[in-house]
């Protein structure tokens, strides 16, 4: 069990702050990094994000900064949450400055852009083999995170003993931290769900209703499945919190980027003026292009995930995608 430990929480956004937050209040000592002076500055003059959490003021052992070194000298644990367009670079600049005796996770969810690499194969490539690494995912909006309300993550690492100890960390009086050992699994849930979210929103931003919102999760999971399966995910770990926990949230609630994002394209916005009027990183946007490439290297078919690539990156409109889902045979609800 770690103890009053030292952690550095990489990427100052809703989610990094959020973390940060969570692991100050339970009693950890925590340096959080911001890659840009200017935007890190506010943080440490007001001791508040009053960009991404105002109202939620810094517990004293909470400093944020933009220096790296300092963020991650000494650090026992040094967890990672920027964007995933972002992470392979924020790693390339860790590895150098990374303790030899430091764990290391990460809470981003995606694969790699252009490549489409899980990140744990982003992670083995910089870090190495031998650096115990552990994957956070699950239903949790930063926000409600931030204020303390209930929460349940899974942490998942092929070094049981290491997402015991990310775990353990993470865990407190509002949050509880769930192990599991499916990396593949928990990752590729984090990924598609955003894929998802964006297809529930187009949905009943059309006006089409719960019953076609509850098919589509429905419908979706079973997507997330055949999927996972197929690249070495346990099926068990999609009826958890990092598979069904995660999509119902994103699929059901406003505070989803991904979803108010496509709820804004079923009202008729452009891709363009629903990400600039959403002003943050919407992951799905980018990983539907990564999850197609990889269903197509594995042969599996994901209707929904390819209307809303269709309608994203190749001129079909939002009705059209869903007349489109519609339209397909009939066939065995377990296929």
């Amino acid at each position: 069990m770690l103890v009053a430990a030292r952690v550095a929480v990489l990427g100052a956004g809703s989610w990094g702050t959020a973390l940060a937050l969570l692991l100050a209040r339970n009693g950890h000592d925590v340096r959080l990094w911001g890659h840009d002076p200017e935007e890190v500055a506010p943080l440490c003059r007001e001791r508040e994000n009053r960009r991404y959490l105002p109202g939620v003021p810094f517990p004293v052992r909470l400093n944020a900064g933009a220096d790296l070194i300092e963020a991650l000298a000494g650090v026992e644990l040094a967890l990672v949450a920027v964007p995933s367009h972002a992470y392979g670079a924020t790693l390339a600049r860790l590895r150098p400055l990374l303790p030899a005796t430091a764990g290391f996770a990460w809470a981003t969810k995606g694969l790699e852009h252009g490549s489409g690499r899980f990140l744990h194969e982003v992670t083995l490539e910089a870090l190495g083999r031998d650096r115990s690494a552990a994957v956070i995912s699950g239903p949790s909006f930063a926000v409600e995170v931030a204020r303390g309300l209930p929460t349940a993550v899974t942490v998942a690492a092929w070094d049981v003993e290491h997402a015991r100890r990310v775990a353990t960390v993470l865990h407190g009086s509002n949050l509880r931290a769930y192990t599991s050992s499916d990396v593949i699994g928990v990752e590729l849930g984090g990924a598609v769900k955003n894929v998802l979210a964006i297809a529930a929103g187009i949905a009943d931003g059309l006006g089409f209703g719960a019953n076609a919102r509850a098919a589509l999760i429905t419908r979706g999971l079973a997507e997330m499945v055949r999927l996972g399966v197929a690249v070495g995910g346990q099926r068990e770990t999609f009826m958890g919190l990092a598979g069904i926990g995660d999509l119902v949230l994103t699929c059901t609630d406003d505070q989803s980027r991904n979803r108010r994002f496509g709820l804004a394209i079923g009202r008729g916005d452009s891709a363009e003026a629903a990400s600039a009027a959403i002003g943050q990183v919407v992951e799905g946007a980018a990983t539907v292009r990564e999850i197609r490439r990889l269903a197509r290297r594995h042969g599996v078919e994901l209707p929904i995930t390819e209307q809303v690539d269709a309608v994203l990156y190749h001129g079909q409109s939002p009705r059209r995608a869903v007349e489109n889902l519609l339209a397909r045979d009939p066939k065995p609800e377990g296929v």
